[in-house]
């Protein structure tokens, strides 16, 4: 626990000193203090808010017993069997099957499916999969991929602004060249980040959801399917803030674009190896 709440700290540190660089580069001293200060709100913001605003970026709506009562079902019972409280159970009307799990702790937790994941999955193979993401919830790391996937978004918006706008305090504007820069490596920065963060929890979360769901071909089986469907059906939502798609349990990105050199997603043949490998 503590080892993740230090992760968290020197996350937001970073996104507080990446938006000061920035800042810096478009605006001089004030700039810098003025981004300072925007990457602390931000922080602020994202702690208490940003699974609530990454939910309504995929529509996701709540369900319940009545409304869902099958994934309902497998994410009480999993919550049981981990010894977690009862998140909150949200889907996605979106073809492509996908996963996700937010908040700040498990106090606080949510887990999104999409409805294509309960049209493609067993119910064996669902129940790995949710396994997976209540390990996230179980291993307090929610919060970290949560606010990655909020802040990431603003440092790229920022950047972009302040090259457009962007003059420095004495005056000047700054120079395109530099400014290009910035413009350029201020995203690769916080996708780099996030990948750091993203790929050793997901092979973590594998191993933590099949020891919870006690049966890991099940999400072995899952994964496999779920990367041959994902990539011939695209997730609007992921394509148009794609900073989140690291907090999904398959890449949902459609193929093309930096993001996708950058992958926060370590191999899924890699992942279904190691899941064989402890079956």
């Amino acid at each position: 626990m503590f080892g993740n709440w230090l992760k968290t700290a020197i996350l937001m540190a970073g996104i507080v000193a990446l938006f000061g660089v920035v800042g810096a580069a478009f605006g001089g001293a004030n700039g810098m203090l003025l981004a300072l200060a925007l990457g602390g709100a931000m922080n602020i913001f994202a702690y208490w808010f940003s699974d609530a605003m990454v939910l309504r970026m995929y529509n996701a709506r709540e369900v319940d017993g009545a409304s869902a009562p099958q994934f309902y079902g497998v994410v009480r019972e999993l919550a049981e069997r981990a010894g977690l409280p009862m998140p909150r159970v949200y889907l996605i009307d979106e073809a492509q099957p996908n996963a996700f799990a937010t908040g700040r702790n498990p106090e606080h937790a949510a887990v999104a499916a999409t409805t294509g994941i309960l049209q493609l999955l067993t119910a064996r193979e669902l129940r790995g999969v949710m396994a997976h993401e209540l390990t996230h919830v179980k291993h307090r790391d929610i919060l970290i991929s949560t606010v990655a996937a909020t802040v990431a978004g603003a440092i790229s918006a920022i950047a972009q602004f302040g090259f457009l706008f962007g003059g420095r305090g004495d005056g000047e504007r700054p120079n395109p060249v530099v400014g290009l820069i910035v413009m350029i490596l201020a995203p690769i920065a916080a996708m780099l980040v996030q990948m750091a963060i993203s790929r050793a929890r997901e092979f973590e979360a594998d191993r933590g959801g099949a020891q919870i769901c006690g049966d890991p071909n099940a999400l072995a089986d899952a994964l496999a399917k779920m990367e041959r469907y994902a990539k011939g059906l695209p997730l609007a939502a992921a394509e148009a803030h794609p900073a989140t798609a690291q907090m999904m349990i398959i890449n949902p990105l459609s193929g093309g674009g930096i993001q996708n050199l950058f992958s926060t997603h370590p191999a899924t043949e890699e992942r279904i190896a190691r899941l064989r490998a402890m079956a």
